[in-house]
């Protein structure tokens, strides 16, 4: 690629070390150029001759930088984005885009009045277990789709320590932090919905803040979609189950990406993105004459590089971003309603 686009990310925490650093580092298209890292310096270790700027405001104001990906706690989403759009930079900007819709929506005139592209970093679209999903339902053979559940479920009964999460702040709790997962896998196949109904809980001791959600999304010809995740299950049911005219679908949650990149795996092992064995799908399915037949689902590999690919082609040659701006409106006005 003859284009290469200047990037600089705004933390060097976790998600940027596992979830965005090697993706850029790896795609040809782009220059990991700088970092912020306010305390320890590690991220020149990772990448030898990588900028450390001591903060945001540092990162912002270097005129090499063309993309600034913001990775910072969900409170912060909305100054930092408008700090880095009129900075002239684009942007990528992890889940949830903003706290609410009305903040999007000016984040998204903001982005055109300055010609800027505004992209969101929705990873789990590209997850195995997902993905594997998805064609199941999108080749037809359930038939007629009647009960959809996605599902992610922990057992974390403790309060975190990271008070983004836990305390009663804009765009905290388990909703904003896993529902964005889930609400974009559902919109990302179905669209908007024509209603919703929401539960939360509250169900660890002392906790400030949901670690329960469930949402019903109602579609046409009586589709009904279920998005849950606890905070509270010891044994998980299966991430994915899919019900139909013609069958049903079981797939547990496999994707292998989060715990290959936490082990130091690089994206170009032959092995990454690889279920482990034992975690495929099954699809059980009817014939005409009522003879049932089990199906097993193989998972392909998972890969985020298709998303940095995505980002590459919308800046540089105007292709249309994956995740809508659409998509993200509705899931946030589900979020906050």
């Amino acid at each position: 690629m003859e284009k290469k686009i200047i990037t600089g990310l705004m933390a060097y925490g976790m998600s940027g070390k596992v979830f965005h650093a090697p993706f850029v580092d790896a795609h040809p298209g782009f220059t990991l150029h700088a970092v912020t890292e306010r305390n320890q310096k590690n991220a020149a270790t990772d990448y030898p001759g990588i900028i450390s700027y001591n903060t945001i405001e540092d990162l912002i104001s270097d005129e090499q930088i063309e993309l600034i990906i913001i990775n910072t706690p969900n409170y912060t989403h909305y100054e930092y984005v408008k700090k880095a759009l009129k900075a002239g930079k684009h942007i990528l900007v992890e889940k949830p885009f903003t706290a609410t819709a009305e903040e999007a929506k000016e984040i998204l005139a903001l982005a055109k009045e300055l010609d800027k592209k505004v992209l969101f970093y929705q990873n789990r679209r590209w997850d195995s277990d997902f993905t594997a999903v998805r064609q199941v339902i999108e080749s037809g053979k359930l038939g007629k789709l009647s009960e959809v559940h996605f599902r992610y479920d922990r057992y974390r009964s403790t309060i975190g320590i990271k008070s983004f999460k836990e305390d009663p702040i804009p765009a905290s709790g388990l909703m904003y932090d896993l529902g964005p997962h889930l609400l974009d896998q559902a919109l990302s196949i179905f669209g908007k919905p024509e209603s919703f109904h929401k539960i939360l809980g509250k169900n660890r001791v002392n906790t400030q803040v949901d670690d329960y959600f469930s949402i019903h999304l109602s579609y046409p010809n009586s589709v009904n979609v279920f998005v849950h995740s606890n905070m509270m299950v010891v044994e998980a049911l299966p991430a994915f189950v899919i019900n139909g005219t013609n069958g049903s679908l079981h797939k547990v949650r496999a994707d292998a990406q989060e715990a290959q990149l936490l082990a130091g795996m690089k994206v170009n092992d032959p092995a990454y993105g690889i279920e482990e064995p034992g975690t495929e799908g099954k699809l059980y399915l009817l014939d005409e004459t009522g003879h049932r037949t089990t199906q097993i689902i193989p998972a392909l590999k998972g890969s985020y590089l298709p998303l940095f690919e995505s980002v590459y082609q919308t800046i540089v040659n105007e292709k249309p971003y994956p995740v809508t701006e659409e998509q993200v409106i509705t899931q946030l006005e589900i979020l906050e309603a």
